[in-house]
């Protein structure tokens, strides 16, 4: 104690500078717009890129999971193009014509790889933060995907980092579809488990079996349709009796979320967008 009595003593006057030093910086940055957003725009950068490094030690060792899923993903796409491809050849025997067509379809869509470098899963309103921003493009309402499925949304993007609402965020409301009936809902989440959510609204009237895939019906301006979203794991009723609520289980593991991509391409939205003013249009003249 005598020690320490006696070091505090000896650098008494080193110690009230230092804490000078600090009282002066909170209030200059506390008390001074510019200063403040200077300060906060460091922050942020400084955080992105330890998140970013984080990230890469994580990645690094769940590489095999990562290309395992990967794997069953490309799989599964390269079996529903091979049995698209034969319903277009069984209506269109040219097959030169059925290659265009696919090209062009894929040709529309643009998709920007990033990485996730940060997330949460135990908060009613979950979030994650790519290294992607304004400076590559991005832009507020685009949508995220993942090699496996559905992620969510961009909320709120800076100049090298963007903010995104995923599926896992009690504000999330997603248009889906039944893939084989096409019966559509909407998905939301619950606040409960991380690995499912609940598809609300589905008519009474439609079939529906467990197992069946969900994915996304296309009726939203961010989103085109087909983008896996989970498979129906219990069909229950919603509150008032009226419809079913379906409990999927998501096609993305968001505990172990990195590779993502942000769909870019605006011409679907713009088709959208067209088709509610024409129907605006028609609903006002009546």
């Amino acid at each position: 104690m005598s020690n320490l009595i006696a070091f505090l003593t000896k650098n008494f006057h080193w110690l009230l500078f230092i804490l000078l030093e600090v009282v002066s910086v909170l209030l200059l940055f506390r008390y001074n717009s510019y200063q403040g957003s200077v300060w906060i725009s460091s922050a942020n950068v400084v955080s992105g890129k330890c998140y970013e490094w984080q990230s890469a030690v994580e990645q690094f060792f769940k590489l095999q999971q990562r290309d395992y899923e990967l794997t069953q993903r490309n799989m599964e796409l390269e079996q529903r193009l091979w049995r698209a491809r034969q319903q277009l050849l069984a209506l269109q025997p040219d097959t030169a014509a059925v290659d265009s067509a696919f090209s062009a379809v894929a040709s529309q869509l643009q998709m920007l790889p990033a990485k996730v470098v940060s997330s949460t899963l135990n908060r009613s309103d979950n979030l994650i933060t790519i290294d992607r921003g304004r400076a590559d493009g991005i832009e507020p309402d685009m949508g995220i995907v993942s090699g496996t499925g559905l992620v969510g949304v961009v909320y709120m993007v800076g100049e090298h980092y963007a903010v995104g609402m995923p599926l896992l965020n009690t504000h999330s409301r997603v248009s889906c579809a039944i893939r084989n009936s096409g019966y559509f809902g909407y998905l939301m989440w619950d606040g409960k488990n991380p690995a499912e959510a609940y598809m609300e609204d589905v008519p009474r009237h439609a079939q529906i079996e467990l197992n069946e895939w969900v994915e996304t019906s296309g009726y939203s301006s961010i989103f085109p349709p087909g983008i896996s979203v989970g498979q129906i794991v219990d069909i229950g009723n919603s509150a008032d009796g009226l419809s079913y609520r379906l409990r999927v289980k998501l096609a993305v593991d968001f505990g172990c979320l990195r590779d993502v991509s942000v769909i870019t391409d605006r011409s679907f939205q713009e088709q959208q967008q067209l088709l509610m003013a024409a129907r605006d249009s028609m609903a006002l003249m009546r």
